[in-house]
């Protein structure tokens, strides 16, 4: 008695708990305004979100969280939000795409660091003329942070190269002038 009044209590849990583990959206493109970033610049990210589902979705929210460090190895955690006005909707089979406004800090740390695009979704459900609550699809988009110090060393190595073929001229001159003046005696 007690393994088919399990039996049904389960069953009764999976079919109230299925409408909400519907998937409903895909994240089909994440992409960044250009490649490189430098401390304290803005882009943005643009995320196209398809509804493969039969009915209407809507997006309740949408957010980027950027785990970074500071150029002193603190660790920071920021969360930006798109620019649209949400909820809104995608109809079946259809695409939208929204844009996550961002802004580095001034002393966050060179190098390679990763977005993670999170986007809540709601499906409609003609049965319950209801929004139910759908699946979070996730994308983790990588940005490269260019160091403040690149402008600098590419310029000195401009002048090392500068300097290494004035050099090469100037040594060049004076084995000429000196095998010249071997050559011509007079001199």
């Amino acid at each position: 008695m007690r393994k088919k009044l399990l039996v049904v209590l389960l069953s009764l849990f999976s079919l109230t708990i299925m409408p909400f583990l519907v998937q409903a959206a895909t994240i089909t493109s994440c992409t960044l305004d250009r490649e490189t970033y430098r401390q304290g610049e803005t882009g943005y990210i643009s995320v196209t979100i398809h509804n493969d589902k039969d009915d209407a979705i809507r997006i309740t929210e949408l957010t980027a969280t950027i785990n970074y460090y500071y150029v002193d190895e603190g660790i920071y955690l920021q969360t930006f939000f798109t620019d649209a006005a949400l909820p809104a909707e995608i109809q079946r089979g259809e695409s939208g795409t929204f844009h996550i406004p961002f802004s580095l800090p001034t002393n966050i740390a060179s190098g390679y660091t990763k977005f993670d695009v999170k986007v809540k979704t709601e499906l409609w459900s003609v049965h319950g003329e209801r929004w139910l609550m759908s699946e979070h699809p996730t994308y983790q988009q990588i940005l490269y942070i260019e160091s403040p110090y690149k402008e600098q060393s590419e310029g000195r190595l401009t002048m090392m190269f500068l300097f290494a073929a004035a050099s090469v001229v100037l040594a060049a001159v004076t084995m000429f002038l000196l095998l010249n003046r071997r050559a011509n005696p007079l001199m």
